[in-house]
């Protein structure tokens, strides 16, 4: 989740007593180590927590709706250098912000004795929390990071509680122990893999963070069928770090720049809303981007593909704004025309669209399954 942030939005509205009572249920210092972060900058020391040199405000943000960083650039870097460190490091495993989990956990809605799987191990604490619910016997936590699935275990047994944490590439499962009741994916996923689908029986319910890529994500739950598909509605916002093999790394994209100018605003894109984030991921599925207030007073607007990436600037005063292209795709066009549809279906906000999953992949889908979304 996004180190420090409050998503909020939460539908019922998620009360403070409600995940506060998971940290009493599982106490959340067991798995928080004695250095973390807890801010995106991190060369301030307020992005910084230290149980040592400050333990007030150490416990103070454990018992906090604050998602916490436990490991950055997957371990190479040592987190006693705190504001030492490389300032481009990222965050790339956390526990996350209570009410979250606490949200998760209520979609999962997983009981005593359902077989359950969960995706992402992180320190262990949500782990221990569905061990609670489901029984020890029935949890496999599967975490692709060595160390990571090391100290998890180790914070389980010093919380008293045996799970078996597998160190292994999640978007593969755990065949060994399907069929599952539940699964639990705790990693941002933009393409969902369909062995999850696949080890997951038909009435079974996958919650996940889903994180096309353009702003922010929501959480989905989804119901697996008896003929193999899987499919629900978009849920609230999140914000998660990605599957591994799911990260998106800057690609160097050659070419001349083809300039013009348009009268749609950046930020009337960038910022039409939830419902037109959905709607985007379905008809360009990987498109990436997102808008933002410049400190030369313009808004920007930017997007790539694979092989293509756009920049659109809107300047305080002028009736037009600045669109520069590169690659084969005309980008802006696309996501021009991809709100014109979305304006057109009467904005429909993301709680009308939903995801299929099959073997053939993820599918976006308006108001109905039968109607899913295919790029024009």
């Amino acid at each position: 989740m996004t180190l420090g942030e409050d998503q909020g939005g939460v539908t019922p509205p998620m009360t403070k007593a409600h995940w506060q009572g998971l940290l009493e249920e599982m106490p959340r210092h067991l798995f928080v180590p004695d250095i973390a972060v807890v801010g995106p900058i991190m060369d301030d020391p307020r992005s910084w927590i230290d149980r040592t040199a400050d333990p007030a405000r150490w416990w103070e943000v454990v018992h906090s709706d604050t998602a916490i960083g436990v490991q950055l650039d997957d371990g190479a870097i040592d987190l006693a250098a705190k504001t030492g460190v490389d300032p481009c490091a990222v965050a790339t495993s956390s526990t996350s912000a209570p009410h979250l989990v606490a949200t998760m956990l209520d979609l999962l809605d997983a009981g005593q004795g359902d077989r359950v799987l969960e995706v992402g191990t992180g320190t262990g604490w949500t782990a221990a929390l569905l061990a609670r619910r489901v029984g020890e016997a029935n949890l496999v936590s599967v975490e692709i990071d060595g160390p990571v699935a090391a100290r998890a275990s180790k914070n389980l047994r010093s919380a008293g509680v045996t799970v078996q944490v597998v160190t292994a590439d999640g978007t593969k499962g755990w065949p060994a122990q399907a069929p599952y009741d539940r699964v639990h994916v705790t990693v941002g996923v933009a393409d969902i893999p369909y062995a999850w689908v696949e080890q997951t029986r038909p009435g079974g319910v996958i919650v996940l963070p889903w994180m096309p890529g353009w702003r922010t994500g929501h959480l989905v739950a989804l119901t697996v069928a008896d003929d193999g598909t899987a499919e629900g509605r978009i849920g609230e916002p999140c914000g998660f770090m990605m599957l591994r093999d799911q990260r998106r790394s800057p690609s160097l994209i050659d070419g001349v720049a083809r300039r013009s100018q348009t009268m749609v605003t950046p930020r009337e894109v960038a910022e039409a809303g939830e419902g037109f984030e959905v709607a985007l991921a379905g008809c360009m599925p990987g498109v990436e981007g997102g808008g933002f207030d410049n400190d030369d007073g313009s808004y920007r607007l930017v997007a790539n593909t694979d092989d293509s990436r756009i920049l659109v600037v809107h300047r305080p005063g002028e009736p037009a704004a600045e669109v520069k292209q590169v690659g084969p795709r005309n980008l802006w066009d696309e996501i021009v025309d991809a709100y014109r549809r979305w304006c057109s279906w009467g904005r429909p906000g993301r709680d009308q669209f939903g995801l299929s999953v099959t073997r053939q992949g993820t599918r976006v889908w308006l108001v109905d399954p039968s109607q899913p979304m295919d790029a024009p």
